[in-house]
């Protein structure tokens, strides 16, 4: 497995703070997000890896791991459980054979993980290993969602290395975020289980909300004379319309918080963020006379207090 130096992905140093991290992330994110450069496939790269730094180095166990073995950190659970199974045999005077345990091992990955075995276990059991069962290689798949299609939960169907397989999206997918399907990955050796499929959802934004955790945003325009007098507009939200009343003098820029209105929770059910609307008045176009000298006559109005 090559190696992916996360902390450079990062701009961060290896002693780096979590908070320094989340920085980091957030700008980067910020600066190569899919929807600030569409088409640009050289930033859709980027944020995929920057992705998959923050979520590495922002797990503290995860990060433990990828610091003591670099790229096989994902192998560190079978190379402490080897360890502590070749410490067994050695005390029994038993050569190391496999014991029936699993280990990660892939053919991609050979080189650095046969080495590996070789120096802790010597020669002859790198010849004995392929007895020994091992677990397949995990795959990584990623799918695009659209944000109104992740509002919902939902089934969908895609296709991993010639199989189709069906899963359940629940809602409230975050963007970025990786679910795990267990024994979808490649097959075992010998016998071993299969490894898993790890699948990482980009989710566009197909509407006119901006979503923030799991709160919505939305700018709403509303015209002069409604915002001066006061009356009723009616909005959408994305599990359908809602009739707000307007104050009468509501300011540009006013906002109204509708709670419950906003994104649903993953995997809480009957929990949502709420949604906040902002209003933005719009001046009137293409005055007749008549409007116009109506107009004059409240400057003049005004002027006068």
């Amino acid at each position: 497995m090559e190696y992916i130096d996360y902390y450079k992905i990062l701009g961060v140093s290896k002693t780096a703070t979590a908070d320094e991290i989340k920085k980091a992330y957030r700008k980067l994110a910020r600066k190569y997000h899919p929807d600030l450069n569409p088409n640009d496939k050289e930033a859709e790269k980027k944020f995929k890896e920057i992705n998959e730094a923050h979520e590495v180095l922002s797990d503290p166990d995860k990060r433990k791991k990828y610091d003591q073995y670099g790229a096989d950190w994902k192998h560190a659970e079978q190379f402490e459980q080897a360890k502590k199974q070749q410490k067994a045999y050695q005390s029994q005077g038993t050569p190391f054979d496999g014991g029936g345990e699993y280990y990660t091992f892939t053919d991609e990955e050979g080189a650095g993980f046969s080495d590996f075995f070789s120096q802790m276990f010597g020669r002859s059991s790198r010849q004995q290993r392929t007895q020994a069962k091992f677990r397949g290689q995990d795959y990584k798949a990623e799918v695009q969602l659209n944000l109104s299609d992740a509002y919902k939960t939902h089934q969908q169907t895609f296709t991993v290395n010639g199989k189709n397989i069906r899963i359940t999206v629940p809602a409230g997918i975050e963007n970025g975020q990786e679910i795990k399907i267990k024994n979808y990955g490649g097959p075992g050796v010998n016998g071993g289980p299969n490894g898993d499929l790890y699948i990482t959802f980009h989710i566009i934004n197909d509407t006119a909300f901006t979503r923030q955790g799991n709160d919505l945003y939305l700018t709403v325009a509303l015209d002069l004379y409604k915002a001066v007098l006061g009356g009723n507009e009616t909005i959408d939200t994305m599990n359908g319309k809602v009739k707000l009343t307007i104050s009468p003098e509501t300011q540009n820029g006013a906002k109204v918080r509708l709670k419950g209105k906003g994104f649903p929770a993953y995997k809480k059910e009957g929990e949502f963020g709420d949604l906040y609307i902002t209003w933005q008045i719009q001046i009137p176009k293409n005055l007749n006379e008549k409007e116009k000298e109506l107009f004059t006559q409240l400057a003049n109005e005004a002027a006068k207090k």
